[in-house]
């Protein structure tokens, strides 16, 4: 589903590191995803309903070039990638084959997928940037997914590097990695994302003017009751 455009303003202007914090103080520990980390066309953050793929170990009668022809491919899977979505594809950390190359991020990138984001790693990776795809990913390898992977499906309940994310869980990516906002929670969490950021703020102003961290940073009720009064939140 396309997000909100207020939604997607307000998490566009926040640090994956401050969702980290606001998710912490929510109960969400596993938002962080181990592995994806920007690697093309990845210089801003992006936003975007998780679209899910996975990948299971190889089995040499399913692994084969022949199945890239199968109803149950990448190939397929990638044409059923709505506009504005982002690629989580489960690849298990697997480091040694490339779950998508060129081609297929360039017919994403045409279908207007945002980014692909992977605990894996892809290859060709000099025409991959060249597609302008954003991808965060954990490397590149030159053999193919079949050398090492099975692809069994889209549209399902996935772990990415450590992460469980189901479809059309908000996926928020930046220079720091990629963060999961279960999609239930992603209102309260952008608010809460954005008013932290303003705080964080006004910290550092008062850290740029000499103020020790002790009681400033978390704020005490005194310094909170400062910086209400000093940006009219009161």
């Amino acid at each position: 589903m396309p997000l909100d455009k207020t939604l997607l303003d307000a998490l566009q202007a926040v640090t994956t590191a401050t969702l980290t914090t606001v998710l912490l103080k929510k109960g969400i520990r596993r938002c962080w995803m181990r592995g994806p980390m920007p690697r093309f066309a990845a210089g801003q953050r992006i936003v975007g309903p998780a679209f899910t793929l996975r990948f299971v170990p190889a089995r040499e009668d399913l692994a084969t070039p022949e199945s890239w022809s199968s109803p149950t491919s990448t190939r397929a899977a990638i044409e059923a990638m709505p506009e504005g979505c982002i690629a989580v594809v489960d690849a298990m950390g697997v480091q040694d084959a490339g779950i998508f190359g060129d081609i297929l991020c360039a017919r994403m990138k045409k279908r207007g997928v945002a980014a692909l984001i992977t605990d894996g790693v892809v290859r060709d990776g000099e025409g991959v940037e060249g597609t302008g795809l954003p991808v965060w990913c954990s490397g590149v390898a030159a053999p193919a997914s079949v050398s090492g992977l099975t692809f069994v499906g889209w549209g399902e309940p996935v772990g990415c590097g450590g992460v469980a994310v189901y479809p059309d869980d908000i996926v928020v990516a930046d220079g720091d990695g990629a963060v999961l906002i279960p999609a239930a929670l992603a209102e309260e969490v952008a608010l809460a994302a954005v008013e932290q950021e303003r705080l964080e703020l006004w910290i550092m102003r008062e850290v740029d003017k000499g103020l020790p961290l002790p009681g400033l940073y978390p704020p005490n009720a005194e310094t909170r009751a400062r910086y209400e009064a000093e940006t009219g939140k009161a």
